[in-house]
């Protein structure tokens, strides 16, 4: 590997990626190259001669052969880019994708009219729906919910480094099941005397009670999951992805409990396989959500499902 060239060492990476069927195998290659080199492109069009030692030669072409055994780039760099910010993402999550920008689009316009709004993202995973709201509502607090320890990790990881763990918690629970009967509170709400509103739920238990509940959900079919690309199948985590028989699993559980956990006019959002619309707003329906609309992402694909409660409280089922 003596007198390897950036130009060269390229090449290889392209080579075997595309020998691989790896679809993006171009784009792929010079992005682990930046990664490896700290080059940026324009400097490789301007030294694309220049000579690289045997240790990054090495290290790059390790990263082409795990690229191309399908492990996702971003799995390798611990690099996805959403919403404007770069999270850190590892096996333990699932990479964040453009489609659920619509989900956080919606959120933010949602929550224009609300003051210090405070946000529950239910399968938080990397936390980047959470973070990215926060980082567009500086007034705003929220609390990230996973089952996944190591998720968490991942999810604290990135509110410290891109600056609102103040505003951010995160718990481990499976779904509601830890949050009955405790109020949550950031560090910066307990300084600052935010208040912190609770709610009596169908149970004749106290919670914290949020204005809105967002989730991306696990919901894909469980016989679907075989179908899926490699680095989906393989690489993801099974119980990010996986939403039971008919993919409404956690639809149902969420939307069945959301009522006792949002102020009254608070709003539930989700983001949905582009199939799922109808079914999901069925079933906000069923429980008695207000303002239902399927929204689309930007190929026009229907991506968020959302609903508010009812400013007059019912007793509902």
């Amino acid at each position: 590997m003596n007198g390897e060239t950036l130009t060269g060492l390229l090449k290889k990476g392209q080579m075997i990626l595309a020998q691989a069927g790896i679809k993006e195998a171009g784009l792929d290659a010079w992005l682990l190259l930046e990664y490896v080199t700290g080059k940026s492109r324009a400097y490789y069009f301007a030294y694309g001669e220049e000579s690289v030692t045997e240790s990054v030669a090495e290290r790059y072409l390790e990263l082409i052969s795990r690229r191309a055994g399908h492990i996702p780039l971003q799995h390798l760099t611990h690099q996805a880019f959403f919403m404007g910010h770069e999270f850190y993402v590892d096996k333990n999550v699932l990479v964040p994708r453009q489609d659920t920008e619509t989900l956080v689009e919606s959120a933010l316009e949602c929550m224009k009219a609300v003051k210090n709004p405070y946000i529950l993202d239910m399968c938080t995973g990397s936390g980047c729906i959470l973070i990215s709201i926060l980082k567009e509502r500086a007034d705003a607090h929220g609390t990230g919910v996973d089952l996944s320890d190591e998720a968490l990790k991942v999810a604290v990881q990135n509110a410290r480094t891109l600056k609102v763990a103040e505003h951010a918690e995160f718990v481990q629970s499976n779904l509601f099941s830890e949050m009955q009967n405790t109020v949550y509170g950031t560090e910066y709400m307990k300084r600052t005397a935010v208040k912190m509103t609770e709610c009596e739920n169908s149970n004749r238990n106290y919670s914290r009670a949020y204005d809105m509940i967002i989730s991306n959900p696990p919901y894909i079919p469980t016989a679907e999951i075989e179908d899926l690309m490699d680095e989906v199948k393989l690489h993801d985590p099974r119980m990010a992805l996986d939403g039971m028989e008919d993919g409404l699993y956690f639809y149902r559980a969420i939307t069945k409990q959301a009522q006792d956990h949002l102020v009254p006019g608070g709003w539930l959002l989700y983001e949905i396989g582009c199939s799922q619309g109808e079914d999901v707003a069925a079933l906000l329906r069923k429980y008695k959500f207000e303002d239902i609309e399927i929204r689309q992402d930007l190929a026009g694909l229907d991506r968020v499902v959302l609903g508010r409660k009812k400013l007059q409280e019912d007793k509902y089922v």
